[in-house]
């Protein structure tokens, strides 16, 4: 008789709700610590200095000067728009790019030094040389999320083409399909999938990547309302602003998560 999968088989994921349980249970683990470590009426009393970690009723007692006072719902708009613009871009350029460069492996070894080299500059070295070109305004956030991102989304849409089997392609041109079909019939479809993977793994990077940019000159933003409340040592504001971009990243990835279902569903990463 086969052994039925245990929760500590290698490489055996739990069922979905046994999954949502043990989230659940850490984050509530990871609650309950924070609490522990914070309790007490007079900062003598706690493990840790409000300081350095306020307690989590303290930091939830500071949303509505957060919310009305500073302005978090423009800051959140503010951000993701800025992410959306500049992303969007890099869709636009590294997508098509990558699939022409993928099915002619010619021009992909032609861009590959220069795809490689800006892979592999650090993100914050963008910052002086985007100001440079394109000022402190907003068009500078929005090419600094384009110039960090561009890069991975052309290379993983070409890793995505060079991943189809070769067998779909000599079936293809074995029927009489010419290159252009082939790209547009057969190498397109069959990478859409992991194209589309990977740039939900990327969104991931550009919400990331704005905080950097959102210091130089920004009115609002989640990035210049970290900075603030770090110069006026807000350690509550900190903590909770850092709690709303993990929801936001959550739900956005949870989003695309339920549109790649819909779109790819015959996959199973689609989770």
């Amino acid at each position: 008789m086969a052994k039925s999968p245990g929760l500590f088989d290698l490489r055996i994921p739990p069922a979905p709700p046994v999954r949502w349980l043990i989230g659940a249970s850490a984050v509530g683990m990871i609650f309950a610590l924070w609490f522990a470590a914070t309790f007490g009426k007079i900062p003598e009393q706690r493990w840790i200095s409000p300081v350095i970690l306020p307690s989590p009723v303290e930091v939830g007692r500071s949303f509505g000067p957060l919310w009305y006072d500073r302005g978090l719902l423009d800051s959140i708009i503010a951000t993701l728009r800025r992410v959306l613009a500049g992303f969007g871009l890099a869709i636009a350029v590294g997508v098509p790019l990558g699939i022409v460069a993928g099915s002619w492996r010619v021009l992909e070894a032609a861009v590959m030094p220069v795809a490689l080299f800006a892979r592999n500059i650090p993100v914050a070295a963008l910052i002086p040389l985007t100001i440079l070109w394109f000022g402190i305004e907003e068009t500078q956030k929005v090419m600094f999320i384009f110039i960090a991102c561009a890069p991975f989304v052309y290379s993983d849409s070409v890793h995505a083409i060079t991943s189809v089997p070769d067998r779909y392609v000599e079936t293809a041109t074995t029927l009489g399909a010419t290159r252009w079909q082939v790209m547009r019939k057969v190498l397109v479809p069959l990478a859409m999938p992991d194209i589309y993977k990977s740039l939900r793994s990327l969104f991931g990077l550009a919400f990331g990547y704005i905080m950097l940019a959102e210091l130089i000159n920004a009115e609002h933003g989640l990035g210049y309302l970290l900075s603030t409340s770090q110069r006026r040592g807000m350690s509550e504001h900190i903590i909770l602003i850092l709690i709303v971009i993990g929801a936001l990243a959550y739900g956005i990835d949870r989003f695309l998560g339920w549109v790649q279902r819909g779109l790819f569903p015959y996959r199973e990463d689609a989770d």
